[in-house]
C-alpha cells in the first residue's frame, strides 16, 4: 500500500511539473522581445495596396514606405501576427546595390540600423531584426512592388492604427476620442476579439496576415457556419515546413464584433496541423482567426494601448 501511495504521489508530482514545463513553454512561445522601435509623428491617409494570389485579389496588404535618398517605390506588409517590424535581408542587401549609401548587412549580425518614413511619421531602430528572406528589389519595372520588410504590431503599441478598407487608406495617430469603442485583448502583441456567432462567444485573433480568409476555425464549427451540402475549396498551405490542407465553404452568417454586424459569407477550416500547433492555440485562449476580408468595406480602428477597438 505504501509502495502504490508512492507511486500515485510521483505520478501527480509528474502531471504538476509537466503541467508548469507546459505554462513556461508556450508562455515562452507566445511572449515577444521588447519594443524596439523609436516612432514620433503621424501618418494619415495612406493609401493601401493589394497584392493578389491565385483567385483571392486580398492576400495580402501593403503599405508604401520611404527611406532616404531612395526614390524608389517601396513597400512592406501590415501584418498583425508579427509581434515584431523586420526586413528582409535580401531586399536590403540588393537595394544597397544600387544605394551604397544603406547601412551594410553583415551575415553574422541579424539587426540593421535603419530609419524609414510612413507619410509623415518616422521610424527608427538601431536595431531592426532582419530575416533572411524576400526577393531581389525590381528597378526596371515600374508594375513591381519591391517588398523590404513585415510591419507588426510593435508600431501598433505605438500609435492607434485606423484601417479604411472602403477608401483603401490607413492612418496612425497618436490620439483619437474614444467615442464608440469596444473592449479587447492585447495579450503578447496578439489582437483578441471578442465577437459572436449564432449567439455563441468566440475570442478571434486579427491576424492581417491571412488576408484573404473571413474566418479560419475549426472543423466543428466549419461544419455548423457553413451553408448545408455547399461546395468546397481545398488549397494547400504550408507551416513550419508542413503541408496543409485550407478548406473553404460559402456561409450565411451573422458575426457581432461589439456593436457592428457584419456578414459571414465564408468559413475555413485547416487539416494538418500539429499537436503542439494545436496546443498553442488552445493556449492562446482563441477559437480561430480572422483577416481583412471580413471588414473590406468597413473601417477598423485598433488602441493596442488602451485595448478598445471599433468597427464602422
Amino acid at each position: 500500500m505504501k509502495t502504490l501511495r508512492k507511486v500515485l504521489l510521483i505520478f501527480l508530482f509528474l502531471i504538476v511539473l509537466s503541467g508548469i514545463g507546459g505554462y513556461l513553454y508556450f508562455n515562452m512561445k507566445f511572449t515577444p522581445p521588447d519594443n524596439y522601435l523609436n516612432v514620433s509623428g503621424n501618418a494619415e491617409k495612406m493609401g493601401l495596396e493589394w497584392i493578389s494570389e491565385s483567385d483571392s485579389p486580398y492576400a495580402a496588404v501593403l503599405l508604401p514606405i520611404t527611406i532616404k535618398d531612395i526614390d524608389y517605390p517601396l513597400y512592406m506588409q501590415l501584418d498583425f501576427g508579427s509581434p515584431v517590424t523586420v526586413f528582409y535581408s535580401n531586399s536590403l542587401q540588393s537595394l544597397r546595390s544600387k544605394f551604397p549609401n544603406l547601412p551594410p548587412i553583415k551575415s553574422n549580425v541579424p539587426t540593421v540600423d535603419l530609419t524609414m518614413n510612413i507619410g509623415k511619421m518616422t521610424i527608427s531602430s538601431s536595431t531592426f531584426q532582419l530575416l533572411d528572406y524576400g526577393a531581389n528589389a525590381n528597378f526596371q519595372d515600374a508594375h513591381v512592388k519591391n517588398i523590404i520588410g513585415t510591419i507588426g504590431t510593435d508600431l501598433l503599441e505605438k500609435r492607434i492604427i485606423t484601417l479604411d478598407f472602403a477608401n483603401n487608406q490607413c492612418s496612425f495617430v497618436k490620439n483619437l476620442p474614444e467615442i464608440g469603442f469596444s473592449d479587447f485583448e492585447f495579450k503578447k502583441r496578439k489582437i483578441l476579439i471578442p465577437a459572436k456567432i449564432d449567439q455563441k462567444d468566440l475570442k478571434l485573433m486579427y491576424d492581417s496576415g491571412t488576408s484573404s480568409y473571413e474566418l479560419i476555425t475549426n472543423k466543428d464549427n466549419w461544419q455548423q457556419y457553413k451553408i448545408k451540402n455547399s461546395s468546397t475549396k481545398k488549397e494547400k498551405g504550408n507551416s513550419w515546413g508542413k503541408s496543409l490542407d485550407v478548406i473553404s465553404s460559402p456561409a450565411n452568417k451573422e458575426i457581432l464584433f461589439g456593436g457592428t454586424r457584419l456578414k459571414l459569407q465564408e468559413v475555413t477550416y485547416v487539416e494538418g496541423t500539429s499537436a503542439l500547433q494545436n496546443a498553442l492555440m488552445r493556449f492562446s485562449g482563441m477559437q480561430g482567426m480572422i483577416g481583412n476580408k471580413i471588414f473590406l468595406n468597413h473601417k477598423v480602428t485598433i488602441d493596442c494601448h488602451n485595448e478598445k477597438f471599433k468597427i464602422q
